[in-house]
């Protein structure tokens, strides 16, 4: 197994935990401090790793203005509306409406990425993905309310944002280290994050500190945050963007597979059918292989293949 398809999986595992702990965190914590200290802590954490290993920072003004930028819609777009709208709808159509991202992903990355063509395999493994996340949920679907249905606007609005950010990203950062990149984008992401935290929800010194926020911000400081940002921008750098969004397609399967198991529960029908359509899904669209021109003089037979790694990356120094 290559370090591509590990960090693949890795990221499968993390992120399928997150969606749990957001919502654990949110039972004490308001949801704009609480994401604003969570990038926060975050970044000071990834800078003293910047400084213990002596990284070279950017030079050219300009990757800062990208890193800010990028963070700006990574970190305080994105995570913010998803921070909000989980106050007012389930986790389950939370998962859902966020696995539109890879689909958004999917049709926006061809405009600045010619090499990132659409394809009926790419089209039908998205769809297929996405249908399977909402077959799982399918008794969470519900939408109560005005804010219940703000609420799914706001998350559809970050993924869209977020799939903006990640072909930016793929475009114009493949030069700069992962750990760069990740602590650039929160240190320039939690600031909005928390200033609203403390206009709208008050003094974070006086929220409820409880055990389990605290505990749920420690994971997703440290797990969800340092340690996947790190690697999914490390990923991105090396395969095409869907392929790497493909991921939150599987995310959703991950985090009730574990609930079942931690709680003991027994794997329903609309879990097993829903994972086996995410499962084709993401398999169409990562082991699909381009065909070649019928002119090329290369292999004009392709067995299908796991394609994931492409050209190799140097940071500079």
């Amino acid at each position: 197994m290559n370090a591509v398809v590990l960090a693949w999986l890795t990221l499968c595992m993390i992120w399928g935990s997150t969606w749990l702990f957001i919502k654990l965190g949110l039972r004490d914590l308001p949801p704009f401090t609480f994401a604003g200290i969570r990038f926060l802590l975050a970044s000071i954490i990834l800078s003293l790793l910047i400084y213990f290993r002596n990284i070279r920072l950017p030079r050219d003004r300009r990757d800062w203005q990208f890193i800010a930028w990028t963070g700006f819609l990574c970190v305080t777009v994105n995570f913010g509306l998803v921070f909000w709208a989980g106050q007012y709808v389930s986790s389950g159509l939370a998962a859902l409406l966020n696995a539109t991202l890879p689909f958004f992903g999917m049709l926006i990355a061809p405009h600045y990425l010619p090499a990132e063509r659409i394809t009926p395999a790419k089209i039908g493994g998205v769809i297929l993905g996405m249908l399977g996340v909402g077959l799982i949920f399918s008794n969470q679907l519900s939408v109560q309310g005005a804010l219940s249905l703000l609420a799914c606007i706001a998350i559809v609005a970050g993924a869209l944002v977020a799939a903006y950010a990640n072909i930016l990203i793929k475009l114009r950062g493949r030069h700069l280290d992962p750990i760069i990149l990740s602590t650039g984008q929160m240190l320039f992401g939690f600031p909005v994050l928390l200033g609203i935290g403390m206009i709208a929800e008050g003094n974070p010194l006086h929220l409820q500190w409880t055990p389990l926020a605290l505990a749920s911000l420690s994971y997703l400081t440290i797990i969800g945050s340092c340690v996947a940002f790190i690697l999914y921008f490390w990923m991105l750098q090396r395969i095409a963007v869907t392929k790497a969004l493909v991921l939150l397609l599987v995310t959703p399967l991950v985090a009730v597979t574990l609930g079942k198991l931690i709680n003991n529960e027994e794997l329903t029908w609309r879990l097993l059918a829903g994972g086996a359509c995410i499962i084709s899904g993401v398999g169409a669209t990562i082991f699909y292989r381009q065909r070649t021109p019928a002119s090329s003089p290369v292999n004009k037979i392709a067995t299908p293949r796991l394609q994931l790694q492409e050209a190799p990356v140097t940071y500079e120094s």
